[in-house]
């Protein structure tokens, strides 16, 4: 709606309606993280397992590949053929982590390349549409390209995401996915050594790493929650089973190798012997090719009660975030919305760095927060729902207001990459949760 202000003459377009602020489901699962401190002769048998049972994955996911996309009844008959193969190989336990990866792996490089192929359709419509109008002019709401250079460039360019879209298109009718084991950017590595700064040899210590598989899914109704890899919280040993050709290594009855080092979990190690004792938990063994560390995962799905009402939350004080690229604003807030202390400025620097670190740093963000809602007796975080998933997916391209060229477009770009919403609200409603904290989402419309 248009309305015209009739003092100053000026024309005003009409704000568009706030969403509702809500309360941000509690997490549906839990994973915890320990060190195994194992000698050299535990380490080789890791290796070997985590080795076999990766030609197998491999070579399950090569198969399940060439399959293409499956109805539901084709996906269970699939994983059942493929799982008495492997079973020979393995075990049944571990063919069936195998197979449940390898559907998972195909399923996740199904739907990036429909997202690949979503992205480049936005694009090239908007190029279109700007390549519609002469260089300099406007059409509507439709502007062009600056100039007949920038216009020519945008041509090549437009062309260039073309046969993309045309090749995305052709993958999917065929039903083809790619997908790497030990991932694309380790793989792409490879045939740039010097530029990563490593080694063939070192090259080749991540690639094995990242393509180990120690995976054991729970079962609920087996000894301390898993058959395959079993941890006992109260003797506190771990124990796997070796898949048929490796029996010859087991040093405990029925083809099982146990680990000469103590196993413990310093952090929420009472809930992981709580899960083990009543229901299934999944381990997940990992080595760290840097530091040479071997790492347990324990994950396993949990039950989270009713959402806190919204008006219950209210009735408290509340820490206010703003995510910026490179800090985060916070400012606890009273009840009736007046601060309840100065604001806080959290640091958090993450371009350039490695994964693992820019989550260490996230979870140090958080923890900060969270140490800022305890001093003022705050009930729940507040964020706003906010996500630059339209400018992602747009790219290069202008949409709305936000530069696209030259120096203040590089920017913005850097900008958005360099804000980390999406792994920042997921960190954030997993710790609070563990604290005890409500997250609430409110929508972005004309905040500051």
């Amino acid at each position: 709606m248009i309305e015209h202000d009739v003092a100053w003459g000026c024309r005003v377009g009409g704000l568009r309606e706030i969403a509702a602020p809500f309360v941000v489901a509690a997490p549906s699962g839990a994973r915890v993280r320990t060190r195994l401190r194992v000698p050299a002769a535990d380490a080789a048998v890791l290796r070997a397992v985590g080795r076999h049972l990766a030609s197998l994955a491999s070579a399950d996911l090569a198969a399940r590949c060439r399959e293409g996309p499956l109805d539901a009844r084709g996906r269970a008959r699939s994983r059942r053929d493929r799982k008495r193969e492997l079973t020979a190989g393995s075990s049944s336990r571990w063919a069936g982590a195998v197979t449940r990866a390898s559907e998972d792996q195909w399923q996740l490089g199904w739907r990036n390349l429909g997202a690949e192929a979503a992205t480049l359709r936005a694009r090239v419509k908007t190029m279109e549409s700007r390549l519609a109008v002469p260089a300099g002019t406007r059409t509507g709401r439709v502007r062009g390209y600056a100039s007949q250079a920038e216009r020519f460039a945008k041509q090549r360019r437009l062309q260039a995401l073309q046969a993309r879209l045309a090749a995305a298109g052709q993958r999917a009718a065929a039903g083809r996915v790619s997908v790497v084991r030990g991932g694309r950017r380790l793989l792409r590595a490879r045939a740039n050594l010097i530029a990563t700064g490593l080694t063939q040899a070192q090259w080749r210590e991540r690639w094995d790493a990242g393509r180990l598989f120690l995976t054991a899914d729970g079962e609920k109704d087996k000894a301390w929650g898993n058959e395959t890899i079993r941890f006992n919280p109260d003797e506190g040993w771990l124990e796997l089973k070796l898949p048929a050709p490796l029996a010859h290594l087991a040093n405990a009855p029925h083809g099982r190798y146990r680990l000469s080092c103590p196993v413990s979990f310093a952090y929420r190690g009472d809930e992981v012997a709580a899960q083990a004792a009543t229901g299934a938990v999944r381990y997940d063994i990992s080595l760290d090719p840097d530091t040479g560390r071997w790492y347990l995962d324990a994950s396993w799905k949990t039950s989270p009660g009713p959402a806190p009402d919204l008006a219950e939350l209210r009735a408290h004080p509340v820490v206010a975030v703003d995510v910026n690229a490179g800090h985060l604003a916070a400012w606890a807030l009273t009840p009736d919305g007046n601060p309840a202390g100065p604001p806080v400025t959290i640091p958090l620097v993450l371009a350039g760095l490695p994964a693992s670190t820019r989550d260490g740093r996230v979870r140090a963000a958080v923890t900060a927060l969270i140490a800022v809602a305890r001093q003022h007796g705050a009930s729940a975080v507040v964020i706003e729902n906010l996500d630059f998933a339209q400018a992602r997916a747009e790219g290069r391209e202008h949409a709305g207001n936000r530069p696209a060229r030259g120096r203040p477009g590089k920017r913005f770009r850097a900008l958005v990459s360099g804000i980390p919403t999406a792994r920042f609200r997921d960190r954030l409603t997993q710790m609070t949760h563990n604290a005890r904290l409500a997250v609430i989402a409110v929508d972005p419309a004309y905040t500051c």
